[in-house]
């Protein structure tokens, strides 16, 4: 049957319609590490870390080199993710905390909109604690119905371990309706402690390079080989769900973006508001959008990740998130990129607070080259983050007590108390040793850091003091 000229524009025209309301709404995965810094992946320069992977994907994407989470702690840094909303803001800087019901978060709005939605893997740690909780706080929950998460998604499930992982991922695609579009944000175990991988990438404890704020033991050195060999394990996981995206036909219309959740479980690292707790690696592939082999030193924060993913798939940012989208610096497009990241510290755990692992306080600004850390609890000595029962850190104890450590390493982690106040020049001093807080050459730099801090705090109703006072003094308890 042969139809008029006019027919066959007007079926053309309205193929083509279709074809781009469906390449108008990509597919948006969110793959998280757990506990995982900056330098170590490939690509961001680590010759001794095996991620082939992720060094691939980096090839075929944009690579973010000044990222930072809002916190150096799980909870509260996901919850940004969630929200584009910092913890303070939206009362998750508990640890156990549940999200509000109110506090509404991207895949809501993406659900709404026609997206297949949901979280897979390690637990996604907005819905309180998973386990250990005692019946008193279970009955809270309960009363108020305070899981939401099942509610909020189409499909919900947590399993430990790569395997587990890798087949919830392939389920939710089963189970994602014909010509719908998806949002899933797929959570790995890698490489939060304990780092027990038993995966076949083995990195030679006396062959790597160790960081420069480290102490170098043996101890030490096997212990952070493994912490290398969790990421490779983290690393083959993500390959396979990249070739599974190919498989399905998915790859060419899906925003892939990988993230850490907080920085490592290491020295100066989680639970602390240096680089290696805050600053992670950030890595997005969108196909036909994101020039291949790009990488950008624009500030990102944690929060501005759910505004990217909804103006991406063509949605309003709600005007309550604060997160910046940065949709546009994806595609090549002028955009305003950052002055200042912002980030806090709280509660860690569902302990007592012992310890300034279980309990810190602290807020912190980064520029483009500057960092300013207010150590609100600073009087209280560092005490590490899930790693301190471990046996390096408890030989690095003994050695301490005995008086046999090193002097540098000893004031480093082991200092009866913290300076309130510690000021970098980042560019110059990226391992934050040199403290310029206090000295006159970088006065008004601090000054101009601590007026952002406080800026910020007053505008998030932040509940602990604030950094710029009219008291004299080093506010030790002066009047």
């Amino acid at each position: 049957m042969k139809y008029p000229v006019r027919i066959l524009a007007a079926l053309l025209l309205s193929s083509l319609a279709r074809l781009t309301a469906v390449e108008s709404k990509p597919n948006i995965l969110l793959i998280l590490s757990d506990d995982h810094s900056y330098p170590h992946v490939g690509c961001y320069g680590n010759e001794d870390i095996m991620t082939p992977n992720l060094d691939r994907f980096a090839a075929e994407g944009m690579r973010f080199d000044r990222a930072y989470v809002t916190s150096p702690q799980c909870v509260p840094s996901r919850a940004s993710i969630f929200t584009g909303r910092s913890p303070v803001d939206i009362a998750m800087s508990r640890f156990s905390a549940p999200l509000p019901r109110e506090i509404k978060t991207h895949p809501e709005a993406l659900r709404a909109a026609g997206w297949f939605t949901g979280v897979a893997g390690r637990t996604y740690h907005m819905d309180g604690a998973v386990t250990g909780m005692p019946p008193e706080t279970q009955a809270v929950f309960n009363k108020f119905k305070l899981v939401t998460f099942p509610d909020r998604l189409d499909y919900v499930k947590v399993g430990s371990g790569s395997v587990a992982q890798f087949a919830q991922f392939r389920e939710f695609l089963d189970r994602k309706p014909a010509g719908k579009p998806f949002f899933l944000q797929l959570c790995s175990n890698d490489p939060h402690r304990p780092l027990n991988t038993q995966g076949p990438v083995k990195h030679d404890p006396a062959k790597i390079k160790l960081p420069e704020h480290y102490p170098d033991t043996q101890l030490v050195r096997e212990d952070f080989a493994r912490y290398y060999d969790e990421i490779a394990h983290f690393d083959m996981l993500f390959g396979e769900v990249m070739a599974e995206l190919e498989k399905r036909g998915l790859a060419s219309n899906t925003l892939v973006v990988f993230m850490a959740d907080n920085g490592a479980s290491q020295f100066r690292g989680k639970g602390t508001l240096y680089e290696y707790g805050i600053h992670v690696p950030l890595i997005v592939r969108w196909p036909g959008r994101v020039k291949p082999g790009s990488s950008t030193t624009e500030l990102i924060s944690g929060e501005d990740l759910a505004p990217t993913f909804l103006e991406a798939a063509g949605l309003p940012v709600p005007p309550e998130m604060t997160g910046k989208s940065f949709a546009k610096l994806l595609r090549g497009e002028p955009s305003a990129g950052r002055a200042f990241v912002f980030a806090e510290r709280g509660a860690h755990g569902s302990n007592l607070p012992g310890n300034t692992a279980d309990f810190d306080l602290g807020r912190v600004v980064v520029s483009k080259t500057h960092k300013l850390i207010y150590n609100v609890l600073g009087e209280l000595p560092y005490w590490p983050v899930d790693f301190a029962k471990d046996a390096f850190w408890q030989e690095l104890v003994q050695r301490h007590n005995d008086g046999k450590l090193d002097a540098t390493i000893n004031q480093r982690y082991f200092a009866a108390a913290r300076p309130m106040f510690e000021l970098y020049d980042l560019a110059k001093d990226p391992n934050e040793f040199n403290n310029l807080a206090g000295t006159k050459d970088a006065a008004s730099l601090e000054r101009e850091l601590k007026a952002a801090l406080q800026e910020w705090m007053i505008l998030q109703r932040d509940f602990v003091p604030l950094p710029v006072t009219t008291t004299r003094g080093n506010n030790r308890g002066e009047n």
